[in-house]
């Protein structure tokens, strides 16, 4: 099960740049001075990024604790 621990440590470093380049827009259009209509509508664009981010983070991890419970 030695793949699934590694996969799954794969998926879930995909998932953690993914919330790093979330982080990274939010703070540039924040550094940005834009107003607060065009800050709100900027962090919307980032949001499904930030979600699905988090969603494979969350399976990378579900895949490692499964090839542990498993291995």
């Amino acid at each position: 099960m030695d793949w699934l621990i590694w996969g799954g440590a794969l998926v879930s470093l995909l998932g953690l740049a993914g919330l790093i380049l979330s982080i990274v827009k939010v703070a540039k259009a924040r550094k940005a001075g834009l107003s607060d209509e065009d800050l709100r509508a900027a962090v919307q664009k980032v949001v499904p990024l930030n979600m699905g981010s988090l969603f494979l983070s969350v399976i990378g991890l579900m895949m490692v604790i499964l090839g542990i419970f498993l291995g």
